[in-house]
């Protein structure tokens, strides 16, 4: 384990993200709200400890190895919700405990969504624009932009994209080298961003909410400047702005790149992943905007069809913008709505969940089991676009499910020793681990009446399905620390 490699590039990272500070302040400026300071002061704070980091290491070369980045990942990610909670503790505006900054911050730049902030209509423009920019910012994660970055810096990237980017099936890069794999990348989210600031202009948004709306939107993540979410508006425009948007975020990022690339928009069709996520999310808005129609909780199909496809697709790729109160929707809905957090986008997007591939690869081994019950002597491989996938990656699947479920479990039972109720317990902690925002029972607008160890837990459940739990869970392990 090279510590002091690690502490050099912490040092780096740290003092690259105190750059974030300066377009808040910019934005105190043009609006003249007053709240700069929060920002130069957290700008000075971050730097000075990533400098305080990086000095005694400065002339330490040589590259990263994989044991190295996901150190490398998971330390960073606690750093992030550190020092992007700076700004809160500063700012009288909102007045926030340490509990309920380090949450906030933790929560967007994790893109989950949930808040415990009340009262958003009337913070400063720059808070405001501060907790849309850090969504951004993890939605494609703050660790891809560093790996496109690392030439400059001296330092090779290959392991800490490895490391951070989602999914079962990551070792395929884009372009022949990292950095321009990762600079591909921000290609693609950049004009997705751009696209939809467009749509939202064109749909009626003034430019601050347009800009600030497709940050969380394209990132999935799911914050607004406004108390009532996209409701604010009550736009129908708005809101199918937001629902293509929110689809496209929960799409591989390779895949859109490769298509812009190919300039053959049929290679979505080719996709299995994609077409499974597509026919899923259609299937199910299907059934619930006639279930709705039918329960009377819309008066005309158009509505239910409005308010399905949009808590569906929000919900689904774990974005978390609401126009209705879905968790008082009739029958089963909110359940649903619940369990498609744990399904999520597909893998190589900015959405939360277990990833729509590993779901297909979970249900062709079942598939595969029966048959083979049938005719036990037969060898029936699980095939991914009519290529069989190794063994080794089914079995990292069912790995990671069994510890997804572990881990859940036990922080669920630890909110329930909090005194917390079953239903806002197990909704808070799917909420979290899935990124998704809001939840059910006494979190389904916001998370501020949870207990502060209730907040830490979640921050912990939030930062564990960030980085797809196992980054977290290798560092208990032994074996990690172990020559």
């Amino acid at each position: 384990m090279n510590l002091r490699m690690v502490q050099r590039i912490l040092g780096l990272m740290l003092m690259l993200f105190s750059l974030t500070m300066l377009p808040p302040i910019a934005v105190s400026l043009g609006y003249a709200d007053g709240h700069w300071y929060p920002f130069a002061g957290a700008f000075a704070i971050v730097a000075a400890a990533g400098l305080l980091l990086w000095l005694p290491v400065r002339r330490l070369g040589g590259d990263l190895r994989l044991r190295d980045g996901f150190l490398v990942i998971a330390v960073f990610w606690i750093f992030l919700g550190l020092a992007g909670a700076t700004p809160f503790l500063i700012s009288d505006l909102p007045a926030l405990s340490v509990t309920d900054a380090v949450f906030e911050a933790v929560s967007g730049f994790t893109t989950t969504g949930a808040t415990v902030i009340v009262g958003l209509d009337q913070l400063p423009k720059s808070i405001l624009y501060y907790r849309q920019q850090i969504q951004w910012l993890g939605g494609m994660s703050i660790i891809v932009l560093a790996v496109a970055l690392m030439p400059m810096l001296g330092i090779g990237g290959m392991s800490l994209y490895k490391a951070d980017t989602p999914g079962p099936m990551k070792d395929q890069k884009l372009t022949p080298r990292i950095t321009q794999t990762a600079k591909a990348l921000w290609a693609v989210y950049v004009l997705l961003t751009a696209l939809c600031a467009v749509g939202y202009s064109i749909a009626g948004m003034d430019a601050f909410d347009a800009i600030g709306h497709a940050f969380s939107t394209i990132s999935t993540g799911g914050y607004s400047p406004h108390d009532a979410s996209l409701a604010y508006f009550d736009s129908a425009a708005v809101d199918a702005v937001a629902t293509v948007f929110m689809f496209l975020g929960g799409v591989s990022f390779a895949l859109h790149f490769t298509v812009l690339r190919r300039r053959d928009p049929r290679l979505y069709l080719n996709d299995p992943e994609f077409m499974s996520f597509f026919w899923l999310v259609f299937t199910i808005i299907a059934g619930s905007t006639l279930y709705l129609w039918w329960h009377g909780e819309f008066a005309t199909l158009a509505e239910s069809l409005r308010h399905s496809a949009f808590h569906i697709v929000s919900i689904h790729t774990g974005t978390g913008y609401t126009t209705t109160g879905f968790a008082h929707w009739p029958g089963a809905m909110p359940a649903l709505l619940m369990l498609l957090t744990f399904i999520g986008g597909c893998a190589g997007s900015t959405t939360g969940g277990m990833k729509v591939i590993r779901w297909l690869l979970i249900y062709r081994q079942g598939v595969s089991e029966l048959k083979r019950l049938v005719h036990p002597s037969a060898e029936i491989p699980v095939k991914l676009a009519d290529r069989p996938v190794p063994q080794a990656v089914i079995m990292g699947v069912a790995g990671f499910f069994a510890m997804y479920c572990i881990v859940f479990g036990v922080l669920m039972l630890a909110l329930m020793m909090l005194g917390v109720d079953q239903v806002t317990a197990w909704s808070a902690i799917a909420s979290s681990m899935n990124n998704v925002g809001p939840g059910l029972g006494d979190v389904a607008v916001t998370f501020k009446d949870m207990p502060d160890a209730g907040k830490w837990i979640c921050s912990v459940a939030m930062v564990s399905g960030r980085v797809e739990i196992f980054t977290m869970l290798l560092l208990l392990t032994p074996a990690f620390w172990r020559r």
